[in-house]
């Protein structure tokens, strides 16, 4: 299974636009998928017209010990592909109330241990911070995802991101890695996307060399392009595969979703390789 944190400090970079439509593009391509919304905000879940109401769990009651994975997690529209654990406004509160816990940071890994349904995907939705719910979720996965808005105020704040992740890749979990780097909300007519995808580009790679965490680095060459029917279906409860599997923004998710399955086979095929 691949465990993959999809996080940025900033907001409004589309990350969880990302998260929920790579994670719907992944299922529709047969892949069996579970989407953890770790944002107290629940736009993932919403993004899937999924509420948390009554006493249906969520990702509070699983970090605080009241619940687990399987008894919180609910499919979406039925499809036995695709689940979500959901988040609420309470998940807030999990931030003070775990601050005093020994091991804190572990508790989402040691949850995740007991899972026992076999997915392919695990895709985890961060808040836009780097608090004790990201912490969790780098030490959980064994990647990491980073979408950026081609402008100079979303890379404001990279290196302080690099800088935790590769922390938490030296001191909590080896495993870590930034394996993927995607454009979002790219606009091809403008000379300042094109500028800072080659700076974005050009940092990756003279970095590879350097520092291991994330010498496995992909820039993916899909551009998650600018397109309102991204920004419409939120509000139909549906990812862009549903609500218009026509459109840009579905092409566009469903390159992502090409590339990271070739990334699959690409590891495949060197273990493979290493084993003859």
């Amino acid at each position: 299974m691949r465990s993959i944190a999809v996080i940025n400090q900033k907001g409004g970079v589309g990350k969880t636009t990302s998260s929920v439509n790579l994670a719907a593009a992944l299922a529709e391509s047969g892949r069996r998928v579970c989407l953890l919304d770790l944002d107290p905000q629940a736009h993932a879940s919403l993004h899937f017209g999924i509420t948390a109401h009554g006493d249906a769990p969520t990702m509070y009651e699983v970090l605080c010990g009241n619940a687990s994975l399987e008894q919180a997690r609910q499919p979406v529209d039925g499809n036995d592909l695709i689940s979500v654990v959901p988040s609420n406004l309470d998940l807030a509160a999990a931030e003070l109330e775990l601050a005093g816990e020994v091991g804190r940071e572990m508790i989402l890994r040691d949850r995740l241990e007991e899972e026992q349904e076999p997915f392919d995907y695990l895709i985890l939705d961060c808040p836009p911070s780097l608090g004790v719910l990201t912490l969790n979720a780098l030490v959980a996965v064994r990647e990491v995802f980073l979408p950026l808005q081609p402008h100079f105020l979303a890379l404001h704040g990279l290196s302080k991101l690099l800088r935790t992740v590769e922390v938490v890749s030296r001191r909590l979990n080896s495993r870590l890695r930034l394996t993927g780097v995607m454009l979002c909300m790219y606009d091809s007519n403008t000379r300042l996307a094109a500028e800072v995808s080659t700076d974005v580009d050009e940092f990756f790679h003279a970095s590879k060399s350097s520092r291991d965490f994330f010498n496995q680095a992909k820039f993916f060459e899909t551009r998650i392009r600018r397109n309102i029917r991204l920004a419409e279906a939120p509000s139909f409860g549906q990812s862009i595969l549903q609500y218009a599997p026509d459109s840009n923004g579905a092409a566009d998710y469903r390159a992502l979703a090409a590339e990271v399955l070739a990334q699959e086979s690409a590891a495949a095929a060197e273990l493979i390789s290493r084993a003859a």
